[in-house]
């Protein structure tokens, strides 16, 4: 049977998360097998109580009010990589509650490409697919064969294949399906922090890696010039890892428990994806990309062109990264609300000075924008 911990009023959701904010939950429990995991899922839905599930907390930001339900964290971990030493590629499969740069670290020792971009990511495994995490030109996405899940909708675990997923940048059908949506006819409930309940919850995550002692070409000018490479070049594996984990360490986007400016959820808000015309109004130096939808261009660019700077909101207790205008930090003793309100004034300014609007990274529990 899993442990179950009830974490009272002094243990809250702050210690389960990268961000190292939100109240407490009703109860918590981890589990370390899969039969654990959906028990307790199974139970919750039972008896109608909210469930969360987390992994690494990397992505998360909870309300200082907590959370009046279920915290299940899955803690299993473990890879085992097959023989491949007589074919060019390889498939295997991950629990969901193992650390990803653990298996991005595995994968470039054991010579199989197709990730290293996606080094120094904080988070579990199980959270990859859900956002479609990406970096320095890769996504998760490339590289996914299937996805293993708990359906709650069914009652069944169901593995869903990469054609199933629906990807797209920085999302998936596993982040857009959910139980419940807020009621309409409800003002209370519309206006009301709404936490979306997932439908499906990782098992674990199959991938499908190329052998080789190079990476796959790279798409990123700026991890490209680092490596010295021309873009759509391959560079050594090994470098490619070590550049990557070198340019997130300068961004304080690599934890590290010493440095304030790692005490984040990573990027908070997502690169803008606009029409052509929205694109067109912006300003002529302003970054664009072409992207499946539409063109993308750079929030970071359009937080500091709108006047917040590195820094800006020190001492805190919250304010941006002194590294990375993208990230939200806590500085030390900061509150949910505290995080929400520097969000609010940062998407405000945007979009007056823009008329973009900034969508959050994390998942927003208790805690609305």
């Amino acid at each position: 049977m899993p442990m179950s911990t009830d974490l009272g009023t002094t243990a809250t959701l702050a210690a389960l998360t990268t961000l190292g904010v939100g109240g407490p939950a009703r109860s918590f429990v981890e589990t370390s097998t899969e039969a654990e995991l959906i028990d307790a899922v199974r139970a919750a839905d039972a008896d109608g109580t909210p469930l969360l599930v987390v992994g690494g907390g990397s992505n998360l930001l909870v309300g200082d009010a907590g959370f009046d339900g279920l915290v299940v964290r899955d803690v299993r971990t473990g890879v085992e990589v097959p023989d491949h030493s007589a074919c060019a590629g390889v498939t295997y499969t991950v629990p969901a509650g193992t650390p990803w740069d653990e298996v991005v670290d595995l994968a470039t020792s054991t010579r199989l490409y197709g990730i290293e971009a996606l080094s120094g990511i904080p988070g579990s495994t199980g959270a990859t697919p859900v956002q479609n995490v990406g970096a320095y030109g890769q996504e998760v996405a490339q590289t996914i064969a299937t996805v293993r899940v708990w359906d709650r909708g069914r009652g069944k675990v169901r593995t869903l294949p990469v054609v199933d997923l629906r990807f797209g940048y920085r999302t998936s059908l596993l982040k857009r399906s959910t139980l419940a949506q807020p009621d309409p006819r409800d003002p209370a409930d519309e206006l009301a922090p709404w936490f979306p309940t997932p439908r499906y919850v990782v098992l674990d995550v199959t991938f499908q890696l190329r052998q080789g002692t190079l990476s796959a070409p790279i798409a990123y000018a700026e991890l490209a010039r680092t490596l010295g490479v021309e873009v759509g070049e391959r560079a050594p594996l090994l470098e490619v890892r070590a550049a990557v984990l070198e340019l997130r360490g300068r961004k304080g986007m690599v934890l590290d428990p010493s440095d304030a400016d790692t005490r984040s959820a990573g990027s908070f808000f997502t690169n803008p994806v606009l029409t052509p015309d929205e694109a067109a109004s912006l300003p002529a130096d302003a970054p664009r990309y072409p992207a499946p939808d539409g063109v993308k261009t750079s929030a970071a660019w359009l937080i500091e062109h709108a006047g917040f700077a590195k820094g800006h909101g020190l001492p805190g207790p919250a304010a941006l990264s002194t590294k990375h205008t993208l990230a939200l930090t806590n500085r030390g003793g900061a509150t949910a609300a505290d995080l929400l309100a520097l969000a609010r004034e940062i998407r405000t300014g945007v979009h007056t000075a823009f008329g973009v609007t900034l969508v959050p990274e994390p998942v927003l529990v208790n805690a609305a924008l």
